[in-house]
């Protein structure tokens, strides 16, 4: 089968399309056909070699997959030839095929696309749990959402508003990217790259601040982050985008009260509970129209280099798929 891979670091270039065994299946495994592969930022950390945990060589990325079952293990009694699912898996992604577990498998509504499914996994469980799970929003509070055009981010304005934010303030670089995050419910949409964010974010709470704060891109973003939070507020940490890790003096949140929590979604596939509730609802959501995803481009596997560049050169928006 074709795929995607690597054998060693680096730019865009060293993505190479190779011929590869089609996967083998144990028992209670699953042979997924993929007609759709979501592109996330964490693939081109891995390509780099800057992932949060250790990326073997040679590597296949691709998390988030979408298509359907082509066959099914001894053991599998869940899923037949022919079902339309999504999944999110460890890596191996940018291929024609892809193996898993099957109760990692979440069936795709009859209303929705492929293509429109496989936007979910990564980022919408990520938006999802960040904002409850880990950032324990609750109705009235107010909402910072960095790089809102993204999508993590272009979801979390959305979810932020449906589970009762009374405020949600979105953040991004660009005239057209404040505009989609005006249009997906934000209340407020501040250009980041503007000196004076900070007191734009300030101004919009009337000086209070923010209970909840997304952010991913570190740096010197984080440290502004803190200063716009309210007293028991919590910063929600679940990436590094600008490749600057912040450093902190964990006593500098004890006169408010704060919060600094890190989020790595992979943990969530270790309690299944809250893999397949939170999927299957982010599904439904879609489904009644209740959540609108923003799919950016669809491309041929073949440029996924190519989309990795647009990617790292802040060149798209929404969510972008890779098609076998």
């Amino acid at each position: 089968m074709k795929a995607i891979q690597f054998k060693e670091f680096g730019d865009p270039s060293v993505l190479e399309k190779v011929d590869v065994a089609k996967p083998e299946l144990a028992e209670g495994e699953v042979l997924v056909k993929v007609s759709a592969i979501g592109v996330n930022y964490a693939d081109t950390a891995r390509r780099e070699g800057a992932y949060v945990v250790p990326t073997p060589l040679p590597f296949i990325p691709g998390a988030e997959v979408a298509g359907t079952v082509e066959e099914v293990g001894e053991g599998s009694t869940r899923f037949k030839k022919g079902d339309r699912v999504v999944t999110l898996i460890g890596s191996g992604g940018y291929s024609e095929y892809v193996k898993t577990k099957e109760n990692t498998l979440i069936p795709i509504p009859a209303g929705v696309s492929d293509e429109t499914a496989v936007a979910l996994p990564l980022q919408g469980l990520t938006a999802y749990h960040v904002l409850t799970t880990m950032g324990r929003m609750e109705k009235g509070e107010t909402v910072l959402v960095h790089a809102a055009a993204g999508g993590v981010g272009s979801l979390a304005v959305q979810l932020a508003k449906i589970f009762g934010a009374g405020k949600v303030i979105a953040t991004a670089s660009t005239s057209e990217k404040l505009k989609l995050a005006a249009d997906l419910g934000a209340d407020h949409a501040i250009n980041y790259t503007n000196a004076n964010w900070r007191e734009e974010v300030m101004e919009a709470t009337d000086g209070k601040g923010v209970d909840v704060a997304l952010e991913m891109a570190g740096g010197n973003v984080f440290h502004e982050t803190v200063k716009c939070m309210r007293g028991f507020g919590r910063v929600v940490v679940y990436g590094v985008a600008s490749g600057d890790p912040a450093s902190m003096y964990p006593s500098g949140l004890m006169n408010r009260n704060l919060s600094v929590i890190g989020f790595f979604l992979p943990q969530i596939m270790k309690k299944p509970v809250l893999f397949e509730k939170s999927l299957n609802q982010l599904l439904q959501m879609v489904n009644t129209g209740g959540l609108k995803l923003t799919v950016g481009g669809v491309f041929d596997l073949e440029e996924a280099a190519h989309v990795h560049e647009m990617m790292q050169e802040r060149k798209t928006k929404g969510k972008i798929v890779l098609k076998p």
